[in-house]
């Protein structure tokens, strides 16, 4: 769970508070790994449910990736200076969010190469081509938008989770920079998009009693310019661009 009291959201000028639960789960097989992750974000009344409400929107985001270790696959080592290794990343992403204006439907799928580094943990940097479509209802004008689909576009990602020895402490996060999508849906320009999502966390399992790795906590910043590809020197203005501090808590099965 994590929690903050200035995300922002394009074309609202508001600081809005968000509860965000969470279910993440990460695994190893054979050839390859799997991460899978569901937020359920909970807006306050400044991000409305809809036209006129006075409850906050609700939003379901939806994040899966396989990555193919080549080495495991082929038998082959690639491992040379700081690189641990290559593989295949692919999966998609989808949404779906009630609120007062642009109520997203996204899709997404993503496919690329990824560069697994050698440091304690793990840094994964992968380029990635986006084929993402939206199919937006307007609660305004009671319009639902026929399925859009943006140019494909790359992106350039990078995932860490690096312990700090032995201390309990831990460095996480990604970081996506993400080209331009040509226009958007309503015939404006796209823009290139940065999202920055990093955390501080440390493991207070043995204090409350549980087993080592369980129950972690910790500070998480955001800063995500041009959100969604809205241009935040145009019409979607400054919640396009979110400078969010957030307290987080994790617990670990």
């Amino acid at each position: 769970m994590r929690t903050g009291k200035s995300f922002s959201e394009p074309f609202n000028t508001n600081d809005i508070q968000k509860n965000i639960f969470d279910l993440n789960h990460v695994s190893g097989y054979k050839y390859g790994t799997n991460f899978f992750n569901v937020d359920f974000l909970l807006s306050n009344n400044k991000d409305p449910a809809g036209a006129g409400s006075s409850n906050g929107a609700q939003e379901v985001y939806v994040v899966y990736r396989h990555t193919l270790d080549l080495e495991k696959v082929t038998g082959q080592s690639f491992k040379y200076g700081v690189v641990r290794g290559l593989g295949i990343t692919a999966g998609f992403d989808f949404n779906t969010k009630t609120d007062a204006g642009y109520n997203s439907k996204k899709r997404m799928y993503v496919a690329g190469p990824t560069v697994m580094l050698d440091v304690p943990g793990f840094l994964n940097i992968g380029l990635l081509a986006l084929w993402e479509s939206n199919a937006p209802y307007n609660t305004f004008s009671k319009v639902s938008t026929p399925r859009y689909s943006y140019d494909v576009h790359p992106m350039l990602t990078a995932a860490w989770g690096i312990p700090l020895g032995t201390s309990g402490w831990s460095v996480e996060g990604f970081a996506n920079f993400i080209a331009a999508k040509g226009k958007n849906e309503f015939g404006a320009k796209t823009a290139v998009e940065t999202n920055i999502d990093m955390q501080v966390m440390v493991d207070l399992s043995s204090v409350v009693g549980a087993k080592p790795k369980t129950v972690k906590v910790g500070l998480e910043y955001q800063y995500w310019k041009n959100k969604f590809g809205n241009d935040s020197s145009g019409p979607a203005g400054p919640g396009a661009i979110a400078n969010t501090p957030m307290i987080r808590a994790e617990y670990h099965f």
